[in-house]
């Protein structure tokens, strides 16, 4: 199933128990769709969110609202029946919002460009938590409920967990808690996945670089041994984690980056997005079955044990940022102005 969204997408959320999609627009608009499982789709909402830019979505409060970030450094909440603001925070952060995720029920996370995190209570409409955890953009972030810990990736390359890595290479873009949260895998520029064990996030355990040399740009948790990432080659496939291979391509969105992936709220659609302007939702049954019949494919990495102990060589003067200055090539924020804590304007 295809939806033309007529403008390039940044970002996109499934709803939590209904078949609704929201897709986030570089024009700063807002868009929320209702699919089918006859491939049909309808356009519900179409709201001029932002000023600048709409980078990031997701859903709030049981999926009765949808909150987004911007360039314009501002976050919206939005009613998903009537496309009315319900809360507006303008300058949420002193530079362009680039990342926005749940955290828990109540509240959310945002990233900055320039490697700032903050936690919000979206009851309440207060930030609980601010705290620069990087030297570049937050690209992605993922919540451990059981540790109670906000993780981070950035174009400087390297995970935040409340204390830093060491510097990779490459600027690190993606990351998902694996293995019953033992691994947290990191996707990065260079291709490179980098494995590391829980507790052990001075430096990665393990390097998988099977997908190289296109980058990691997203990356999704299938099950507890399998992920799916989203390459800047438009290609989307399952990787096995330890042992670590490339078990099989899933399919190919065009030529362009995968910007974001997600599963629908039954999992029997993956989404996906990039610059061609379209939204794919995929049957994962079909996905699966063609996956099964494939899973004998050879490894395409070392078959590796968790090693705590590995001694990886590190630059610890990354070169200049690459894909943070493509990604963001005219849509770097302002950074005047004061970060406010303050309510959310009531609207």
């Amino acid at each position: 199933m295809e939806i033309d969204l007529g403008e390039v997408p940044f970002n996109m959320a499934f709803h939590p128990s209904d078949n609704l999609v929201a897709a986030a627009l570089i024009t700063g608009y807002l868009h929320l769709y209702r699919y089918g499982a006859d491939s049909t789709s309808q356009k519900l909402l179409e709201v001029k969110a932002h000023t600048e830019s709409c980078r990031a979505v997701r859903f709030i409060n049981g999926g009765q609202a949808m909150i987004t970030g911007s360039k314009d450094r501002s976050i919206l909440a939005t009613d998903i029946e009537t496309g009315t603001a319900i809360a507006r925070l303008e300058n949420a952060h002193e530079d362009a919002i680039y990342s926005l995720i749940n955290v828990t029920e109540s509240t959310i996370a945002t990233g900055d460009d320039q490697g700032c995190m903050k936690v919000w209570d979206t009851r309440q409409r207060t930030c609980c938590n601010s705290f620069t955890a990087h030297e570049d953009y937050v690209s992605d972030m993922t919540y451990v409920p059981e540790s109670g810990k906000l993780l981070g990736t950035s174009g400087d390359g390297t995970l935040s967990v409340q204390t830093r890595s060491e510097f990779s290479e490459e600027e690190l873009l993606s990351v998902v808690i694996m293995k019953n949260g033992r691994k947290v895998i990191c996707g990065s520029q260079d291709g490179t996945l980098l494995l590391y064990s829980w507790g052990f996030f001075k430096d990665c355990s393990d390097r998988f670089v099977g997908l190289a040399p296109n980058s990691i740009d997203c990356l999704l948790k299938l099950d507890e041994d399998r992920v799916i990432a989203g390459c800047e080659n438009g290609l989307i496939s399952v990787v096995g984690i330890l042992p670590n291979r490339v078990i099989q391509p899933l399919a190919e969105h065009s030529e362009y980056p995968i910007e974001r992936l997600g599963f629908s709220h039954d999992r029997k659609f993956l989404g996906s997005i990039s610059h061609d302007q379209m939204l794919k939702l995929w049957d994962m049954d079909e996905l699966l079955q063609s996956d099964e019949a494939n899973n004998t494919q050879e490894d395409q990495g070392d078959a590796s044990e968790d090693d705590d102990g590995d001694g990886m060589d590190v630059d610890m003067n990354p070169p200049k940022s690459k894909k943070g200055t493509k990604r963001k090539n005219g849509q770097n924020g302002s950074s005047s102005g004061s970060t406010s804590a303050a309510f959310f304007s009531e609207m």
